[in-house]
């Protein structure tokens, strides 16, 4: 079995967000590892300086001017990311895709494909397409574990309500015993992540439902 990893970042707000970055991999579940990358940045979206001005981490563009000129991620228009993500699942006999909160990132790709198309064509992903939440899956594995809560809060990761926070980040310090680790922000390597999270979710609870719907 293959699932399709993904993660977007976005501008304007929260509540209609736009993607201007989403990076995925395709994990081959059976053998626990990844067997192919990809990287790319929404033309459409990333040189509109009006439109970027309200991007969360509008400071990392010029990371991102860099590294597309040194090849490390792509520059593409959404019509043709949406063609090459529909193409690597039919190569694959991908039926699922995986994020950490993943409705957003699911709002995420909906609302930019309906404001880029004038909602001439309203969902990014192919019809019937399943949807995995790893924060719904950690919620059960660690947000239930005795040695997760005590970690967060020795090191005080906790939430305004006092809860053991179950962000991709904190939950791979957690993994990796790395309390200094930050997230990048930055899609492929935030799936790199959470694909490490997904593993350890199914390894503790192989039975577990992270079905988004």
């Amino acid at each position: 079995m293959k699932y399709l990893m993904f993660d977007t970042e976005t501008t304007n707000d929260i509540e209609c967000p736009i993607c201007y970055d989403i990076g995925f991999s395709v994990l081959d579940l059976d053998e626990g590892e990844v067997i192919e990358r990809h990287s790319y940045v929404v033309a459409d979206v990333f040189c509109d300086k009006e439109l970027m001005s309200s991007a969360y981490f509008i400071d990392k563009v010029p990371q991102y001017w860099k590294e597309i000129k040194e090849g490390k991620r792509t520059l593409r228009r959404w019509k043709t990311i949406k063609h090459i993500i529909k193409d690597v699942m039919r190569q694959h006999d991908i039926d699922t895709v995986v994020a950490h909160n993943a409705r957003f990132d699911y709002l995420s790709t909906t609302t930019t494909q309906r404001y880029l198309t004038s909602s001439k064509w309203r969902f990014f992903f192919p019809y019937g397409t399943k949807y995995l939440d790893t924060l719904k899956m950690a919620r059960e594995v660690f947000g239930k574990d005795n040695e997760y809560i005590t970690f967060c809060k020795e090191h005080e990761f906790l939430t305004t309500y006092k809860k053991p926070k179950l962000t991709a980040e904190v939950i791979y310090r957690y993994l990796t015993n790395d309390i200094e680790f930050v997230e990048s922000h930055t899609g492929l390597e935030d799936v790199e992540i959470e694909t490490v999270i997904l593993l350890e979710c199914i390894k503790r609870n192989p039975e577990g439902d992270g079905l988004l719907w």
